[in-house]
């Protein structure tokens, strides 16, 4: 195992109004503070009672999916954590990850590409 997944990451046009849809559908709580994740306008966060984190990110003109038209595909990132994140580099470029964003050593997230193009971001614990 090199990752634990942390959250699922839905892209949306006002991240707060669909964690707050989210909250009434699966309860838990939105915002809820958690070192993983700094909070503002573009970025929420909903921990449901299951456990599992749903984070919703704003993003500039963004154009809902429309099932199941390709033009339009469904919209998502995981967010994957890890304990050393040069280590878990090596391991997922090592199975067939495409680098998209490195960033600096300073950040503690870092992107890339599964094979089918998807991407997915490793996060230090």
């Amino acid at each position: 195992m090199i990752a634990k997944l942390q959250c699922v990451v839905l892209d949306c046009a006002d991240a707060l109004e669909l964690a707050r849809f989210y909250e009434s559908l699966l309860g838990g709580v939105v915002n809820r503070p958690d070192p993983r994740w700094s909070l503002g306008d573009g970025w929420a966060t909903l921990h449901t009672d299951t456990g599992l984190v749903l984070a919703f990110q704003r993003v500039e003109d963004h154009r809902p999916p429309r099932w199941p038209d390709p033009a339009r595909p469904q919209q998502f990132h995981l967010d994957l954590g890890v304990a050393d994140l040069e280590q878990a580099q090596e391991q997922v470029l090592k199975l067939g990850a495409t680098p998209l964003d490195l960033g600096g050593d300073k950040r503690s997230w870092r992107i890339y590409a599964d094979p089918a193009g998807h991407p997915f971001c490793l996060v230090r614990d």
